[in-house]
């Protein structure tokens, strides 16, 4: 900070990013009795209007444009030091830019909620420390074997604090316990805001590398110092994971931070389970399933440097980190790195743009990369590191398609497949069977008049959920009970068409009497010791069925499965979005990916009633990566992304016309599209109600992305003297991956 003269202080002004949809900065003069200009990245408690807000200063200036007597005094600066520094700052600036979201909305989205609030970035922590010597807290927990494991980590640490105990898989019931015992005692302490010592941290468990896993580990530490952006592109089963942590022991060696991202909290645990087993470190968890003081706590050891290794799911792309060494986004085609909503920024591509702000390398890693990775790496942009062999002595499993078109299917499942289940199982393996459609059954009809159950709040079908038994709108979330007889014929002839997860889940039990049944999606797994159950039950290796949604597909490691089969492979065949034939393949690839891991050979039954489709012969007959470019060669001569840029606007309002009115009166302020620029619509949107209210959307193509960037800035800076109509919502979705 620099010291002001009482004059300069009198000139000062703060120019304050305030989390509004006002696409601006907002001037204030300084807080009273302040001696030093804030730093950039600091934070203010400012009035806005009748409100009280948190904003952060991003300049300090000496003249402004605001009327003397309009210019208001921010109430009290919060920080006594920037709480994001030069790089963070600069990277939410380019993507308020490139998202064209407002710079307030964008730095109050990179914060944890309680900074949002206003609150001390410091922090006083709760830690727990033995009150008793080892010895006697054994002989006392004898038949208690958790709690005294709990006891030798906290006895062997020294004191733990319960972000600590999350990250090490313990619950708090135990911890309470051994207080109630008088085995442990809280302390308040402040957390230490010292970077990690490099000194301490042990790997060990180090696995032998193959050549292809040799090449890669070489090229990535080659740049250790300097940006780089590695795609690591290796099949499944190839061990990207073994690159990821010999990368990450170089980094940590020298005293720098890794940050990992992962697309799903699901994978969280075992990505910590994996970290704490090969380094004796401090790995901070950042997810939307912790409390507010849980993921301060782990923003704020990243901060200081007191986590070595920061994990988290898109967010975490915001967290500073004391000294960084190395990003990681794994499995990084997800769609779930994609903000669908507010600030719809994707953290894959934030990443690469904060590795080069910090002058990193990044590494993205995927055994099905994305087609706009893949053309980077075509172009030079990344490096390509391939990765084509398993490790160990597994082999990728054979895939084949079954034609179930002139098969008769109950509940989903043809006899072929049955019959292939019962081998498999008998064999002592592992079955995972993959249906991308929870709830019971997509639709409940009448038999006599032909009445579908229809939410009435959406252009969509209720589906039946069986426990508890109830009809639920998968696209707003409506609950509605289940009807004795049709609402429009009063017959009682109501059946289901269709399978969803608890149907199969209740098929499979019927069949398969002596081998549990394993169902994993969104309903059954919101309590995470359900899942975490699950997992251990897995990978316990008995034989069982596990049926599940994409939650199965992503990264998980299930030695012991024989058999994959995809009970519905026609989805995304005859698709709208030209996303849906690639986002097949990847599915498909990935979880085919689960069989044969091991030593345990494995195949996988892909059901199909167009067996014969080109996307499905290719997958079963050519690599991802042949595939890959085949769907690449049809983007081109389509002129779709990654070979054009598209932005989608869109309107939401209590009527059709209205939406589309007012995207027609924005249309009308473009400028003239340059050449290559085209603009589509404004059209009623793929689904035209949701939640209630019509959508309707409007959307801009351009070749160059800096054509397409300068007309949506003209299009924002006029946008504010419009008066959309009472109710009606719109949004910009820069590089969208939901076109509906």
């Amino acid at each position: 900070m620099s010291k002001l003269g009482k004059q300069d202080q009198q000139e000062l002004i703060l120019r304050i990013a305030v989390p509004t949809p006002l696409r601006r900065l907002f001037d204030y003069l300084p807080p009273p009795g302040i001696g030093q200009a804030p730093t950039p990245g600091t934070r203010v408690r400012i009035p806005f209007g009748r409100q009280k807000l948190t904003g952060i200063v991003l300049q300090c200036r000496s003249t402004t444009n605001v009327p003397p007597g309009k210019l208001r005094r921010a109430e009290a600066l919060l920080d006594n030091e920037p709480i994001l520094g030069p790089v963070l700052l600069r990277l939410l600036e380019w993507a308020a830019n490139y998202y064209q979201h407002p710079l307030g909305e964008v730095f109050s989205a990179a914060l944890p909620q309680r900074l949002r609030q206003g609150h001390p970035a410091g922090q006083s922590v709760e830690y727990w420390h033995a009150a008793v010597e080892l010895g006697s807290a054994c002989d006392t927990l004898a038949r208690a074997p958790k709690q005294k494991a709990l006891f030798e980590l906290i006895f062997e640490r020294k004191r733990l604090s319960r972000a600590q105990l999350r990250e090490s898989g313990f619950s708090s019931d135990l911890l309470r316990q051994l207080e109630s015992r008088g085995l442990v005692y809280r302390q308040d302490a402040s957390e230490p805001a010292s970077a990690f010592d490099p000194l301490a941290i042990r790997p060990c468990g180090q696995l032998e590398l193959n050549a292809g896993q040799e090449r890669a580990v070489v090229d990535i530490n080659a740049q250790r110092d300097n940006f780089r952006c590695f795609l690591l592109d290796g099949i499944t089963g190839s061990g990207k994971t073994e690159v990821y942590l010999q990368a990450m022991a170089v980094q940590l060696a020298l005293g720098r931070q890794c940050l990992v991202l992962v697309p799903e909290i699901g994978l969280t645990p075992q990505t910590v389970s994996r970290f704490q087993e090969r380094f004796d470190c401090r790995v901070s968890m950042l997810h939307s399933g912790l409390s507010d003081s849980e993921r301060f706590s782990a923003w704020d050891s990243a901060r200081t440097g007191a986590a070595a290794i920061i994990l988290g799911t898109r967010s975490a792309i915001f967290t500073p980190m004391f000294k960084p060494g190395l990003i990681v986004v794994d499995e990084e085609h997800d769609s779930s790195f994609k903000q669908q909503d507010g600030f719809r920024y994707s953290a894959r591509d934030l990443a690469v743009m904060r590795a080069r702000e910090e002058d990193i390398p990044v590494i993205l890693g995927s055994a099905t990369p994305s087609l706009e990775s893949l053309n980077n790496a075509r172009r030079g942009r990344f490096t390509h590191l391939r990765l084509d062999t398993r490790s160990g002595s597994s082999r990728p499993a054979p895939m084949r398609v079954l034609d179930i078109a002139n098969q008769g299917l109950e509940d989903g499942l043809s006899e072929t497949a049955a019959l292939a289940i019962q081998k498999h199982l008998e064999l002592g393996a592992q079955v995972l069977v993959f249906i991308n459609r929870r709830g019971y059954a997509p639709v409940l009809h009448c038999v006599n008049c032909g009445w579908v159950a229809e939410c009435d709040r959406c252009i969509a079908q209720f589906t039946l959920h069986s426990n508890p038994p109830r009809l639920r709108c998968h696209h707003c979330g409506k609950v509605s009970g289940i009807p004795s007889s049709c609402p429009h014929c009063a017959d009682s002839k109501l059946m289901t068409l269709g399978a969803g997860t608890q149907k199969i889940e209740a098929s499979l039990s019927k069949r398969f009497p002596g081998f549990p049944v394993l169902r994993i999606d969104r309903d059954s797994t919101r309590s995470r010791k359900r899942l975490d159950s699950m997992l251990m039950q897995i990978q316990a290796g008995k034989p069982c069925l596990l049926l599940g949604t994409q939650m199965l597909a992503k990264g998980h490691h299930f030695p012991d499965i024989g058999l994959v089969l995809v009970i519905d492979a026609d989805s995304g065949l005859f698709s709208a979005d030209f996303r849906a034939q690639e986002q097949l393949a990847q599915t498909i690839v990935q979880v085919a990916g689960r069989a044969g891991r091991a030593q345990r050979a494995g195949e996988v039954i892909i059901q199909s009633r167009h067996a014969g489709h080109p996307l499905l012969q290719n997958l079963i007959q050519l690599p991802y990566r042949e595939l890959a470019a085949t769907l690449l060669g049809e983007r081109e001569a389509a002129a779709m992304p990654p070979f054009s840029h598209l932005t989608l606007l869109r309107a939401e309002a209590t009527s059709m016309q209205a939406g589309i009115d007012f995207l027609r009166q924005l249309q009308r302020q473009l400028p003239s599209p340059p050449r290559g620029t085209e603009c589509l619509g404004p059209i009623p949107a793929p689904m035209e109600k949701r939640a209630g209210r019509y959508r309707s959307q409007l959307l801009l193509k351009a070749s160059r992305r800096s054509d397409l960037q300068r007309a949506l800035q003209h299009l924002l800076d006029v946008s504010e003297a419009l008066k959309p109509p009472s109710g009606l919502r719109w949004s910009v979705d820069v590089d969208p991956l939901d076109l509906t």
